[in-house]
């Protein structure tokens, strides 16, 4: 089902993608699959065709989303290199748009970085 949503959200899917799911649906619904198999164009039958593999490497996150809070209120959403420093992370909140209107005429007390996590700053 996430499959087919995301092919509604593009212009066109390209024949490789339709054919590795073609070739997952096959054991739950193999006259579907066959029938899928042979509208792409395919005379062997999808019965013998090698499972679709995937590359680990392309499973790895570089990035993740940190939240920024002002006061324990969610401020910002930011998307931060996975190895970024609490020091980093601390920088990059402060620079925010959001979160300098909201701290804007405050004294900063206290700011805790939790690493790939959040940033939570607390002013009065």
């Amino acid at each position: 089902m996430v499959f087919i949503n995301e092919c509604y959200k593009v212009d066109e899917v390209y024949k490789p993608y339709i054919e590795g799911f073609v070739k997952m649906l096959a054991p739950i619904a193999p006259h579907i699959g066959e029938e899928l198999w042979s509208k792409l164009g395919h005379e062997e039958s999808i019965t013998y065709q090698p499972w679709p593999t995937y590359d680990e490497a392309l499973l790895v996150d570089d990035e993740v989303e940190i939240v920024v809070q002002v006061n324990g209120k969610l401020r910002a959403k930011i998307k931060i290199a996975k190895d970024t420093s609490k020091e980093e992370m601390q920088e990059i909140a402060l620079s925010n748009d959001n979160v300098k209107a909201s701290i804007e005429g405050k004294d900063i007390m206290k700011v805790i970085a939790v690493p790939q996590k959040l940033v939570n700053i607390v002013a009065k």
